[in-house]
């Protein structure tokens, strides 16, 4: 950007976006930023995917109200990686899509010295973490910065969940659990068929390819896997190597019509590299479900990812997440009762007088950081009461990331704690989906 004006001088980040496959790729330009040049470089081999993707970014300049201004300025070409690296037109590439070359393009991308923000998952099989590992390397020999895009952190009921479990007098301390009863359970549901920014979205068929876009434990798994470091280790460098045993793991898959598929990718047929998963031409066998079990730092944990089809009406993805305390239980539903919201309840061990006046006093305390939450009693302890202001939706989180990641930026380093745990995270949802094959009868990717 030429000098002028004090904002255009602000604008010191300029973004690239790198074969855009997925729709989280355009959510991270939901919004403006004062730091960021309105002109993003996008290369692309071309298609319906990278179509979709400006008609989103197109859709957000062109609403009512508060719109954004991006200039997209696209490469269209086989060549297009080299292409990029080449003209390096920006100095951060935000890369969402295909994963089957995502780490590959990863560490092209830091080797040049281009910062990276990946959307999830950064690798999707051991193959693909052993050549992550040398991409953190990598990205700190050329002082870039590579992130991942975490959104759950910024979900309120997580992050109280997080910030409770930190109060001795509410929590106690993190029980260790055991193999049949771990202390942190956590589960996720997402849905194939959905709405994006007001809009049923259509998938790649790619989609639905594990080599593709991953097993569930190595996708959708890494968001519990992260939030059971975030809320049960916050700031902890965590090593992969000394801290993590994968117990057991298992997957299996979700069955989708020829007619959902059309419905999901409007695809008329099954592709030829998903024959292998088809059964009598009509039925998709989708790898859509996994589960691994698992000592993180002495403390047994379980993470299930499930995909389904379609969420019940007025429903979405849903969330259950449980940590167990010695004095207490925090417990995030979603279910019908809680009208498909995320809602968190605090169960205590044992619920005396004196331990209901050290939780008001302690929620007294947490509300001049959160101002508003309060408790109220609920079958078997208290619900936490989170005002509306707090519950932003999930497509907000993503400038909330894109903000953290500017202010790492501005500072030239990410907190000591999150290289560590990017490592552990990847680690543990390859290493579990190496596990779950093997019990299948199946080789890694």
């Amino acid at each position: 950007m030429a000098k002028g004006s004090g904002k255009e001088r602000a604008a010191t980040v300029r973004l690239i976006t790198l074969d855009p496959g997925h729709f989280h790729a355009a959510l991270v330009q939901k919004s403006m930023y004062p730091v960021i040049d309105p002109v993003v470089h996008v290369y692309a081999p071309g298609g319906p995917e990278l179509q979709a993707h400006l008609n989103l970014v197109k859709q957000y300049n062109g609403r009512a109200e508060n719109p954004t201004h991006w200039t997209e300025q696209v490469y269209e070409g086989r060549d297009y990686l080299n292409k990029m690296i080449a003209e390096k037109k920006g100095n951060v590439v935000v890369m969402a899509g295909n994963n089957r070359l995502k780490t590959e393009y990863i560490k092209q991308a830091v080797d040049a010295g281009l910062n990276v923000l990946g959307d999830k998952p950064m690798a999707i099989n051991m193959e693909g973490f052993r050549l992550l590992e040398k991409a953190f390397a990598a990205a700190a020999r050329n002082n870039v910065l590579l992130y991942d895009i975490m959104t759950e952190r910024l979900e309120i009921t997580n992050i109280l969940q997080k910030e409770l479990a930190q109060l001795p007098e509410v929590f106690g301390r993190l029980k260790k659990g055991s193999v049949e009863d771990p202390a942190v359970q956590m589960e996720s549901v997402h849905f194939f068929y959905k709405y994006v920014s007001g809009q049923a979205l259509t998938r790649p068929d790619w989609f639905f390819d594990p080599a593709q876009q991953g097993d569930a434990l190595a996708d959708v798994g890494t968001h519990l896997i992260d939030l059971v470091q975030w809320e049960c280790f916050p700031q902890a460098a965590i090593d992969y190597k000394k801290d993590i045993s994968i117990l057991s793991a298992r997957s299996w898959p979700t069955p989708l019509t020829l007619s959902q598929f059309k419905n999901i990718t409007k695809k008329d047929a099954f592709p030829s590299f998903l024959k292998q998963y088809v059964k009598s031409d009509t039925l998709l066998q989708t790898h859509a479900n996994g589960e691994v079990n698992y000592i993180l730092k002495g403390t047994f944990a379980r993470v299930t990812a499930r995909w389904e089809y379609k969420a019940p009406d007025g429903s979405g993805d849903t969330h259950h997440s449980l940590l167990k305390g010695t004095k207490a239980a925090l417990e995030i539903r979603q279910g019908a009762e809680e009208n498909y919201q995320p809602t968190l309840y605090i169960l205590p061990v044992a619920r005396t007088k004196g331990y209901a006046e050290g939780l008001q006093r302690a929620i007294s305390k947490l509300a001049k950081t959160y101002p508003g939450i309060a408790v109220e009693e609920a079958q078997g302890g208290w619900k936490v009461n989170i005002p509306q202001t707090y519950k932003v939706g999930h497509e907000a989180h993503f400038a909330q990331v894109m903000e953290r990641y500017l202010q790492y930026l501005k500072q030239k380093k990410l907190p000591s704690w999150e290289v560590p745990g990017m490592l552990a995270k990847y680690y543990t949802a390859t290493k579990a989906l190496q596990v779950a094959q093997a019990g299948n009868g199946l080789h890694a990717q």
